[in-house]
């Protein structure tokens, strides 16, 4: 490379990290190491009004989180320093933000191992910018329903479904649900991740304990009580749904 394209290069790379701070003050830090995917996701993202951070290797963006404490991290799977998905366990150890795996690896093993190392959502190369700034919105307000969840008077509202955490009250259109104290744990932890996709397993293990992970059966059998119970049609469920193949979504508040 020449000394001018150098120069060119490092000049768009300090433009890009200074552009898209906006005033809402959500941060997104991009891991990435394509020049034109960062600068796509960029110039998509700070045009919604986010503030953006980028990094060609995990080892650069795991630094960056400590440094820059984004809000949502957007991270690839192929990077050349270290494998996504190590990366990803790696950053879900010591740090709760938000991470949008974005790869060109479609396969649903893929998916899973993500998501049940950590991750909040996987989005697949090549993508709409539309989508990706409305997956970003979803893992922000998810985010802050977490954190508002820890309060005893937390509620979780979807359409007609409401859980009140403090009182372990289950209500559809204002007349108390029924639920055992296993369906109302199982709501319960579906509802605190609102929207993402939970796995079989991060699921089992999170209600029943590690020695469950494999036991899908239990799974089967609770979600279709679940949805008997909270669902206007357990046949074509609205609120709790099935991601084949690798688990449960339950139905994000609007």
């Amino acid at each position: 490379m020449s000394d001018d394209s150098q120069r060119d290069d490092a000049q768009r790379q300090r433009t890009e990290r200074t552009e898209g701070r906006g005033p809402d003050g959500a941060r997104v830090l991009v891991i990435d190491d394509e020049p034109e995917i960062r600068r796509a996701v960029r110039a998509g993202l700070a045009g919604a009004g986010f503030a953006v951070e980028w990094a060609p290797t995990a080892a650069e963006g795991l630094d960056l989180v400590t440094r820059w404490h984004p809000d949502v991290v957007i991270l690839d799977l192929s990077l050349p320093d270290m494998d996504g998905l190590e990366a990803c366990r790696q950053l879900r150890a010591w740090s709760p933000v938000p991470i949008i795996v974005l790869s060109v690896r479609a396969g649903d093993a893929d998916k899973v191992t993500a998501l049940e190392l950590g991750a909040d959502d996987y989005l697949t190369k090549p993508f709409s910018m539309g989508e990706l700034v409305a997956r970003v919105r979803v893992a922000l307000r998810h985010a802050a329903q977490s954190a508002g969840a820890s309060g005893g008077d937390a509620r979780f509202r979807a359409g007609a479904l409401t859980i009140d955490f403090g009182r372990r009250v289950v209500t559809m259109d204002g007349a108390e649900v029924h639920l055992t104290p296993t369906e109302y744990e199982v709501l319960k932890y579906l509802a605190q991740h609102a929207g993402k996709v939970i796995t079989h397993r991060t699921l089992l293990r999170a209600v029943w304990g590690p020695a469950y992970e494999d036991e899908a059966h239990y799974l089967r059998v609770f979600i279709g009580q679940l949805r008997r119970k909270i669902e206007p049609d357990a046949a074509r469920p609205a609120y709790l749904l099935t991601e084949p193949g690798i688990g449960y979504r339950l139905r994000s508040p609007e």
